[in-house]
């Protein structure tokens, strides 16, 4: 009976160094950097750290942007008020008289009055 516990024993130290082999082989594989899971972390790794730069300036962008719209907006305000100003003294003005928008008489004597002949050639072809 101890011989068979002790072949079944060898048997299973002999499996499981085996299997330690097998496992060591591949965890080999699995962290090499050039083809295996290494080397796809380690690509990740860097793509991590290219997004982390390019959200950073991202960020500063977008805050530099805000600081300018808001400077943009602060200027429209003050720009909507002086027009709205603007607006409101445009009421105080008097009303325009109904003869004030026309030339006095003696301005349509002297405008000048343009008169466009024919020449004798255009005569013949109009007969």
């Amino acid at each position: 009976m101890n011989l068979i516990a002790d072949m079944l024993m060898t048997a299973a130290a002999l499996g499981a160094a085996i299997y330690c082999f097998v496992l060591a082989a591949r965890l080999r594989r699995f962290t090499t950097l050039e083809t295996g899971m290494g080397g796809a972390i380690a690509v990740l790794s860097a793509q991590v750290d290219d997004m982390t730069r390019a959200l950073d300036e991202a960020r500063g962008i977008a805050g530099s942007a805000e600081q300018n719209l808001a400077d943009l907006t602060s200027r429209a305000d003050k720009i909507a008020r002086r027009l709205e100003l603007l607006m409101a003294s445009l009421h105080d003005l008097p009303e325009p008289q109904e003869g004030a928008g026309q030339g006095a008489p003696e301005d349509d004597a002297r405008r000048l009055r343009f008169v466009r002949r024919r020449a004798a050639r255009d005569l013949e072809d109009v007969e």
